[in-house]
């Protein structure tokens, strides 16, 4: 099955070129990213995820010394999301991530590649595409329509 690849992006130099929502947003998953558990790495990542319903929900990541037990802040609000609302649509999920000792070099963090799998899953489950933003505490905010534009040779079970 041939697809097309879409590789677009919206960049916004501040959160206050974001609409209120997405202002919610930010705040949500800075707040989440503060509560992160993560001794070893000392790098904070939390999210919010925004149902169709209306409601907010975050994650942050959570390690574990018994690496690789632990799970990204995404996945986490992912999971939690899919368990408890499995027929709820995902509108839009916004990451926040980056080291502790956040510095005013460090870029908006986007997902890893096992959470942008994750998001493909849930993108395919809802047939729906998923807003995703990224940023880091300097309120720079990239946004992509899709995980499609993140990771344009994607995996999904059309393919099974």
């Amino acid at each position: 099955m041939k697809k097309d690849i879409h590789i677009g992006y919206e960049h916004f130099k501040s959160n206050s070129e974001l609409n209120d929502i997405e202002k919610k947003l930010f705040e949500r998953a800075k707040t989440a990213r503060e509560n992160a558990y993560a001794p070893y790495s000392n790098f904070l990542v939390g999210c919010a995820v925004l149902l169709e319903n209306g409601e907010i929900y975050s994650g942050n990541n959570q390690e574990n010394a018994a690496f690789p037990s632990g799970l990204c802040a995404e996945r986490t609000a992912l999971f939690w999301i899919g368990a408890n609302f499995p027929n709820e649509k995902i509108k839009k999920i916004f990451i926040i991530g980056g080291p502790k000792e956040f510095s005013e070099k460090t870029p908006p963090i986007p997902p890893c590649g096992a959470c942008r799998q994750s998001l493909m899953e849930y993108e395919t489950k809802q047939n729906e595409n998923i807003d995703v933003y990224f940023s880091n505490l300097n309120e720079e905010v990239f946004k992509v329509d899709s995980i499609k534009d993140l990771l344009p040779f994607y995996f999904d079970s059309t393919f099974l």
